[in-house]
């Protein structure tokens, strides 16, 4: 049986795989059990990690910090190159409230564990160590540490204190989010606000009874106005018309438009009367319309073209089409001509069958090529990312600089890589699919190496009266705060709780219950709001940290 001993218990790179991979299987499997309808999802992965370790498992301390390192820094990146192409759209619209209650959570903790103090006997060093732990926050782990090194002052408690609220850290912020579902959430904040948002397109039919534009060029219309829209179709005397700039509109003309929604009632204006028509139902079948024109959604997979304007392509004189719209991602955007088109993005085409046929050549429309992940262009992005997280930044009125880290510096990378590739000249199109499996397999790693580290001390730990009064006011630390703050953003109607959810693991720099939110609730929006709040949290934690120190010497 030495064989089955060598496999589990001597370090080699097979005992390594196989300790890593059984971790993950197993809490992978935990997770899709439901308690009182409640699961954990990937987020069991860590529990069964730290089991793994409290049993006498290990690893090779370099294979496990290789891989701890890797599956974070694949899963930040992942998530940011996923919801970059909608980042900075969200930034503008609620990403800087999100930002503002994402502080406020942060204030808050730091407060109460500061008030704690008097009250619980604990010096201010542990309780850094403490609220680290608390909000999972390893980088500002080290910023305390360094800076307690660098003022000659021991520092292995203040890691112990991280390593025994770590744990609950993680379970906390979980938990505090299934006592705001269970006690506060109604029926319309798990209605996401935020899906309006992604859809920046209207389509509504008019007729044409303003003498204003009766007799005059789209293109003249398109002039006298500041407004954006686009003219799909014009039903005039039972005959369908594929207008270009110069069709000249007709009294009584019948035209299907497509604009931003919140322009809506100036087009109603502008062309005189709206037809009682919902023409934006997901089951509307345009093919089935009219005979003489199609309407098909094209992907663009020819790389030379991404980047490019819509106007530079020439589309509707070159192949006698019109663009309508563009889907990118979850995105839908208006076919403007200054819009900036991006590799995988769906452009919807209106025409005659041959002529799409022709332009459907021209933009490639290749789902073969489109389901080939980028692997080469990810890993560049990891290393960009890691060689951004290591530059030192020197604030004023701080002796020891501040560092992004591996997981801040990849989120922002991959940011914008996924906003800006196409500027950049950057394929950085990856499937849904693929996407979503990196960043479960760079989570799920993660997890592992993280719970099976921590294993080792904390059962022998947490059974000692002070490592009981830590974790105990750990979980306050960690639950308090989200609780208080995430009441308070529901009862005013803030943001939809997925949106909160983000919001409340994103201040915690807590990927673990992100993946815990993603497996419970629909939509992106958990992730969107995460990767918002994120990088200046953890900047912001990180600073905080090495401010209470220098407390410590004061």
């Amino acid at each position: 049986m030495d064989w089955l001993n060598n496999l589990f218990n001597i370090h080699s790179s097979i005992q390594t795989i196989v300790i890593i991979s059984i971790i993950i299987a197993g809490g992978l499997a935990l997770g899709k059990i439901k308690i009182m309808g409640v699961s954990l999802g990937i987020s069991f992965v860590f529990f069964v990690g730290i089991l793994a370790g409290h049993l006498g498992f290990s690893i090779d301390s370099v294979a496990l910090s290789y891989i701890e390192t890797f599956g974070l820094s694949m899963f930040v990146y992942c998530l940011g190159l996923h919801v970059g192409p909608n980042f900075f759209g969200s930034l503008r619209h609620e990403g800087m409230q999100q930002n503002v209650w994402s502080l406020i959570i942060i204030i808050a903790g730091t407060l109460f564990s500061l008030l704690l103090i008097p009250l619980t006997g604990i010096n201010l060093s542990n309780m850094v160590g403490i609220l680290c732990g608390a909000t999972t926050n390893t980088p500002a782990l080290g910023a305390a540490t360094q800076a307690l090194a660098h003022m000659g002052l021991p520092s292995e408690t203040v890691a112990l204190a991280t390593a025994v609220t770590y744990p609950l850290g993680v379970l906390g912020v979980i938990i505090a989010m299934l006592i705001l579902r269970k006690c506060c959430v109604k029926a319309e904040h798990l209605e996401p606000k935020s899906n309006d948002n992604h859809d920046h397109t209207y389509i509504a039919q008019f007729e044409v009874v303003n003498p204003a534009v009766e007799h005059k060029r789209i293109a003249d219309i398109s002039h006298m106005t500041h407004l954006k829209f686009i003219i799909s179709r014009i039903w005039r005397n039972s005959q369908v018309i594929l207008p270009t700039g110069d069709t000249v509109l007709e009294p009584n003309d019948s035209l299907l438009v497509v604009t931003n929604r919140e322009d809506d009632p100036a087009m109603e204006m502008l062309f005189g009367k709206r037809v009682n028509k919902d023409w934006n139902e997901d089951a509307i079948d345009w093919n089935h319309i009219d005979t003489q024109l199609e309407s098909r959604i094209l992907v663009l997979t020819r790389g030379e073209l991404s980047g490019k304007r819509l106007g530079d392509l020439h589309l509707r004189n070159s192949y006698n089409v019109n663009v309508s719209r563009v889907i990118r991602g979850d995105l839908k955007l208006l076919a403007t001509r200054d819009l900036r088109l991006q590799y995988g993005d769906r452009i919807t085409v209106v025409g005659q069958h041959e002529d799409i046929n022709h332009v459907e050549g021209y933009l490639g429309n290749s789902i073969r090529v489109l389901n080939e992940p980028n692997i080469g262009s990810i890993f560049i992005g990891i290393i960009v990312g890691l060689a951004i997280g290591t530059i030192p930044i020197q604030l004023p009125g701080m002796e020891g600089s501040v560092r992004l880290g591996i997981a801040g510096g990849p989120i922002i990378i991959g940011i914008i890589v996924g906003a800006l590739g196409p500027k950049l000249k950057l394929n950085s199109y990856t499937t849904v699919s693929a996407s979503l499996m990196l960043r479960k397999l760079g989570l799920s790693l993660y997890l592992a190496c993280l719970g099976l580290d921590a294993g080792k001390h904390f059962f022998s730990t947490v059974v000692q009266p002070q490592g009981l009064i830590w974790v105990g006011v750990g979980f306050l630390v960690t639950v308090v705060p989200l609780l208080i703050v995430g009441l308070i953003a529901l009862r005013l109607h803030k943001f939809d709780f997925g949106t909160l959810c983000g919001i409340l693991c994103g201040s915690m720099a807590n990927p673990m219950a992100l993946g815990y939110a993603n497996d419970t609730i629909q939509g992106d929006s958990p992730s969107i709001s995460y990767a918002s709040v994120y990088p200046l949290g953890m900047f912001l934690r990180v600073i905080i940290a090495q401010v209470l120190i220098m407390f410590v010497a004061s």
